[in-house]
């Protein structure tokens, strides 16, 4: 292990679960850890437990979280000489991490230009193609008119999917089947991604129908060394927005998984990576991958990877930003046993996932063999309207799958949360479902499965039964669905 020295401060530029988790992390490190809040977080449960805290603005994140010259203030002003963004906010904006290296601030993350050229989704492509990484059929950079496009996709064939440069989370994102509906869907596509990121150039992709959504977990130094820490199935998704994730992911062959690894590590080593990042592919139904995109920050899911590989990655963030080079052996960090990791928001799934907030009154987190918490929940906590709906996520462990599963319906059945509404019923009835449990899942299978579980709420609030049988793990999941769905439901109220 490197005696270079860590640092003297770290400045946590983001809220809620993470917030919390880079706190443990500069714990685990004894380095001291400011965490920078808005007034609306001011009595969130990182500002609590911080060291030290700082507030960077009113609730509005243009006014907070997303305001670089507050944050790199509130780092000068604190004495602070690393900055962990976090994900999500400008976890991935090149401007933070340029302006932390103008004033001698590290930024735990990769470098500015880097950032830059693997947030752009055409440019990332580039850098694969040349380092042999497999693509999807598609345009070798942004598509400038309709007519374009047009001609594009002909060349693709149909369906394409219209896709953001910029950005992330399915925004931008169109799906056409044929020149009529490429002609309707073209404008709006960019229109949105305008709207969201302020850029609104688009490239075309050939589409693929109910694939699977893989991804590999890089770390990397700043001395060339590169691990492929494995890969997570994340196919289950509504809106392209993740619900549950695992690894390593099931019914994949030894062969395909050593040929995704090594080709990922070789991809993010061609774009001079430096720090934690993922590279995600989507898997078609004759087993071939494909490269989608480069996650420059740390995911959501990763505890799952650090449950099966053993290697503590938000710890290794901050060590190879001070430049420790990576004192890991690859070979001890081949997936022992299995993870699933499953995603709680503030919303109403009986309500197609409404958004709701309020106060916490009562919470009970999941406990036992192989379980693992992250959340910011406390008992009183008022959950803000301000920002994402993620309560937290509860983390599971076994020796193989069946293990997991089994330890994840335990833990969502111990998962107590009164006062505002949530998805732990919805994810009963996921993790329960023989489709699941079989591991025969896919990026539309979330909403097939809402539908089954919408319609059984809806029949069940109405007082009358649907006309075709629901299938008991839906009846399990949905409010009022049996005994343990109307005490679940009740916590949900």
């Amino acid at each position: 292990m490197s005696d270079r020295p860590l640092f003297r401060k770290v400045l946590i530029a983001n809220r809620g679960e993470i917030a919390l988790r880079v706190l443990r992390a500069c714990r685990d490190l004894g380095l001291p850890a400011v965490v920078a809040y808005s007034e609306a977080d001011r009595d969130s449960l990182a500002v609590r437990l911080a060291d030290e805290a700082v507030c960077i603005g009113p609730a509005a994140v243009a006014r907070s979280y997303n305001n670089a010259p507050a944050i790199i203030s509130a780092a000068l002003v604190t004495g602070c000489d690393a900055l962990h963004p976090g994900y999500g906010f400008l976890a991935e904006n090149a401007y933070l991490a340029d302006i932390c290296q103008q004033v001698g601030v590290a930024f735990i993350g990769p470098r500015p230009e880097v950032i830059e050229r693997m947030g752009n989704k055409a440019e990332a492509r580039k850098v694969m193609r040349e380092a042999g990484v497999p693509l999807l059929p598609g345009t070798e950079g942004v598509v400038q008119t309709l007519g374009d496009a047009r001609q594009a996709a002909r060349r693709i064939g149909y369906p394409v999917i219209i896709k953001a440069v910029a950005g992330g989370g399915g925004r931008g994102m169109r799906v056409a089947t044929n020149d009529a509906e490429l002609t309707r869907l073209y404008p709006l596509a960019q229109a949105e991604a305008e709207s969201a990121f302020g850029n609104g150039e688009v490239y075309l992709e050939r589409y693929l129908d109910r694939p699977r959504h893989v991804e590999v977990q890089i770390l990397a130094d700043h001395h060339g060394h590169v691990l492929a820490l494995g890969e997570r199935d994340c196919s289950l998704q509504r809106r392209h927005q993740k619900l549950v994730e695992e690894a390593p992911a099931p019914n994949f062959p030894r062969k395909t998984r050593d040929a995704l690894l090594r080709l990922a590590a070789k991809g993010a080593k061609a774009a001079h990576y430096t720090g934690a990042g993922t590279l995600e592919f989507l898997l078609d139904r004759e087993g071939h991958f494909f490269f989608m995109e480069m996650n420059t920050r740390i995911q959501v899911e990763h505890p799952i990877t650090e449950a099966v590989s053993g290697v503590d990655l938000v710890v290794w963030q901050i060590k190879v930003a001070a430049g420790h080079p990576l004192a890991i052996d690859g070979r001890a960090t081949e997936p022992h046993g299995h993870a699933i990791e499953c995603r709680i928001t503030a919303e109403d799934a009986a309500q197609d996932f409404a958004p709701n907030v309020g106060v916490v009154e009562t919470y009970v987190a999941p406990g036992g063999p192989g379980v693992r918490v992250d959340s910011h929940l406390y008992a009183g906590y008022a959950v803000p309207p301000h920002y994402d709906s993620l309560l937290g996520k509860v983390i599971v462990w076994g020796k193989d799958r069946p293990e997991a599963i089994a330890r994840m319906e335990r833990a969502l059945a111990e998962t107590v949360i009164t006062g505002i509404a949530h998805t732990v019923p919805f994810h009963r009835g996921l993790i329960a479902d023989p489709a699941f449990k079989r591991g025969d899942v896919h990026t539309g299978f979330v909403a097939e499965f809402q539908d089954r579980y919408h319609n059984h709420s809806l029949a069940e609030r109405n007082g009358r039964e649907r006309a075709e049988p629901v299938p008991d793990t839906v009846a399990a999941a949905a409010p009022g669905g049996g005994a343990d769905g109307a005490s679940a439901a009740e916590g949900s109220r």
